[in-house]
Parts: structure tokens; C-alpha cells; sequence
């Protein structure tokens, strides 16, 4: 599923997120698993990931960036 972490755009079923991957190769992976409710608005500040609920509530979650290998992005380890 594709989620816009804009922090306007809510998403619109219940889904199961255990990373995040931007268009541009790089991943947000979350410690641990989070269940996003219809309403909820993604969105990060100071490379945290952070929710907002439709009850007004915002949580934040811990995770790690990296960056992913893409067809046509990807460079081989150099060899001696």
C-alpha cells in the first residue's frame, strides 16, 4: 500500500507498517510493528517517524534510516 507521509493525508484502512520506503531508494524502519487506523496521518520530524491520530493524539516512533538497492540505482561493491 502506498501511504503519503505528508501529515495531511490520512490513510484510508487499517494497515500494518513495519517500514516505510521513500521514492528515492531510502527505507524508515520501525522498531517495532505499528498498526496505522483509518484517519491516521503520517508524517517525520527530526528523522522520527510520527503519527497523528484522528483523536488528536501524536505518537512517535523510533526506527532507523537506510537505503535501498533499486534496479538501475544500485552500485557493486568494488573489488581489489
Amino acid at each position: 500500500m502506498r501511504l503519503i507521509a505528508d501529515g495531511t493525508t490520512a490513510a484510508s484502512r487499517l494497515v500494518l507498517v513495519n517500514e516505510l520506503e521513500t521514492d528515492d531508494g531510502y527505507a524508515f524502519e520501525l522498531d517495532s510493528p505499528l498498526f496505522l487506523a483509518v484517519g491516521d496521518r503520517v508524517s517525520f520530524e527530526a528523522s522520527n517517524l510520527v503519527i497523528a491520530r484522528a483523536s488528536g493524539e501524536r505518537i512517535r516512533r523510533a526506527g532507523s534510516w537506510s537505503t535501498r538497492c533499486r534496479i538501475g540505482n544500485c552500485r557493486p561493491a568494488a573489488t581489489s
